[in-house]
């Protein structure tokens, strides 16, 4: 678990707090533009790898990214060019890789931390970039890819983006073990009676749609409602949409 430091804290004090847990993968996004903005890159991408567990069936799947409609290609060129060497390179390394693009100008430069980056061969992409590799464990491995025109990088900014960067890929796997665990909780009638309460209908005619009592409606809704650490029905029935579990 990553901590941040208090700003408020006495000059020569450090304190450390505990970020605020995620409830979908939305909210990672304001913390990725912020890191894009923090080094003035054009995009970011998050890549987890996935696969049988056998270096030789992994591939890399694009969880998070603002290429934008109008980029949408920039994606698959990129893993086109860099797919490979970034399998290989997690599989031995947790240095950051960087590349530098086509133009002559587009260049990703770390002149005081060079000996601790990995350079890919360049002039594949449009672009230029870094990528920083996050390795968690069988289902917990990635990358967060910064791409620009170009990017000068200081030693301290490199280490503050990768532990940002870890943090986002270990907010990704808890939200998919959270997921995982509600639906192996959540039964058949629990999840039809918080899908009719969404709709709008009220115990009694949940009740009537599914023929049980108004009593077990509510015991269902309850027991729901607990299980998606909600402290309502409505918050119960807002997360099961956010999970996917109702429309």
């Amino acid at each position: 678990m990553r901590y941040t430091p208090d700003r408020t804290a006495a000059a020569g004090e450090v304190r450390l707090t505990r970020p605020h847990r995620i409830s979908s993968r939305s909210d990672l996004f304001p913390r990725l533009v912020s890191m894009q903005k923090l080094i003035d890159a054009q995009n970011f991408a998050v890549y987890r790898v996935t696969g049988s567990g056998l270096p030789s069936k992994n591939r890399l799947v694009c969880e998070l990214e603002n290429w934008g409609a109008t980029n949408s290609g920039l994606g698959k060129s990129f893993l086109d060019a860099y797919g490979e060497s970034m399998l290989e390179h997690i599989e031995k390394s947790l240095l950051p890789l960087m590349w530098n693009g086509r133009e002559e100008d587009s260049t990703a430069e770390t002149p005081d931390f060079a000996h601790f980056t990995v350079r890919m061969r360049p002039q594949l992409v449009p672009f230029a970039g870094v990528a920083f590799p996050v390795r968690l464990g069988a289902v917990g491995n990635g990358y967060v890819v910064f791409t620009a025109n170009f990017i000068d990088l200081a030693s301290d900014m490199i280490i503050d983006l990768h532990g940002r960067s870890c943090q986002i890929i270990m907010d990704l796997l808890s939200l998919d073990e959270r997921r995982s665990a509600v639906a192996e909780q959540l039964s058949e009638r629990e999840i039809a009676c918080l899908q009719l309460a969404g709709d709008g209908r009220i115990s009694e005619e949940i009740a009537e749609k599914l023929r049980l009592s108004v009593h077990t409606v509510n015991a269902y809704l309850g027991t729901a409602t607990i299980k998606l650490d909600s402290v309502n029905r409505i918050q119960a029935i807002a997360k099961a949409i956010r999970l996917g579990y109702i429309s």
